[in-house]
Formats: C-alpha cells, sequence, structure tokens
C-alpha cells in the first residue's frame, strides 16, 4: 500500500508542477504565430554553463557531424535508512514533505527529473541534480525530511548527459 501512495503521489507531483496557469493561456492562433526564439549555439550555452561553475565538454557526432554538449550532473540515489519504523501517520506526513521538497528542487531548477524504483529494493529512488558542484546536489539531497528523519539515506555520484537530448 506504502510503494502504490508514493507512485500515485509521484504523479500527482509531476501533474501539478507541469499545470499552467489558466488566466494566462494561449490561443492557438496565439501560438501559431508566436516568432520562435532561436535556440542557443552549442558554444553560447557552452560559456553560460562555464561562467556558473558547471562542467562540460564537447564532442563532435561522427554520423550529424553536430556538436554535441555534455554537461555534468549528479544522480542521487535515495536508498533505504536506518529508522524505518514511523507509525503510518508519520510515514505518510513525511512522504508528503518528501514531495514537496522535490517539488520546490524542481521548480526552482535544481532537480531535472526525479522518481521512485518499481521494486521494493534497497534503492528506493532517484534524482537527478542540475547543479555546478557535486556539494551542492549533496546539500540539497540531504535537504529532504526523508533523509532528516533517517527513513532514506542519499548517495550522490556525477553523471554526464547531452543537453538537448530528450527521455524517450
Amino acid at each position: 500500500m506504502e510503494r502504490l501512495n508514493s507512485l500515485v503521489a509521484c504523479a500527482l507531483l509531476l501533474i501539478c508542477s507541469c499545470a499552467c496557469n489558466p488566466d494566462k493561456k494561449l490561443s492557438e492562433e496565439a501560438i501559431r504565430t508566436q516568432p520562435e526564439e532561436a535556440e542557443p549555439s552549442v558554444q553560447d550555452l557552452r560559456h553560460r554553463l562555464l561562467d556558473k561553475g558547471y562542467e562540460v565538454f564537447e564532442y563532435v557526432d561522427e554520423k550529424s557531424g553536430d556538436t554535441v554538449l555534455m554537461q555534468q550532473y549528479f544522480i542521487a540515489f535515495l536508498k533505504s535508512g536506518p529508522n524505518r519504523s514511523q507509525s503510518k501517520a508519520e510515514a505518510d506526513s513525511l512522504q508528503r514533505l518528501h514531495l514537496a521538497h522535490l517539488g520546490k528542487m524542481y521548480a526552482e531548477g535544481f532537480a531535472d527529473i526525479s522518481g521512485p524504483f518499481g521494486d521494493d529494493g534497497e534503492i528506493r529512488g532517484i534524482t537527478i541534480y542540475n547543479t555546478p558542484t557535486l556539494e551542492m546536489a549533496d546539500s540539497l539531497a540531504n535537504m529532504d525530511p526523508m533523509v532528516k528523519a533517517g527513513r532514506l539515506v542519499i548517495e550522490v555520484h556525477p553523471w554526464w548527459a547531452a543537453k538537448g537530448f530528450p527521455l524517450r
């Protein structure tokens, strides 16, 4: 049941984080006539990231000839912690606070994606932090109320991904 509650809560978090302001809806005509913003060049993006302290590198894709910019992110593995003996009410409250924390990290641009794993293993889920340093990602991850309560522990690793490549 706890797993189902977690999955439902995560789904609600994703829905809420993607909801738009109904007062700012654009008509289809307005959307079609909006000028498209030019994508920054790889070099512009590279310079912006370097100026903010991010680590990057680039390579040329052999098939397309395009320059691909790679950025270092940080994956936080959320693992079962030593204190999982909370009452159901306490665990439910911690879950709400946990989801609020993850929502805040996403809204503030520090986390790009997070979610639980689908099994009941030691690693409960992940969050990918978009921060310039491991220390910053670790600090943000350890601010999670579930971590503070000892229900989860964090293990953070550097991870590289190409800028602009979507999940499929």
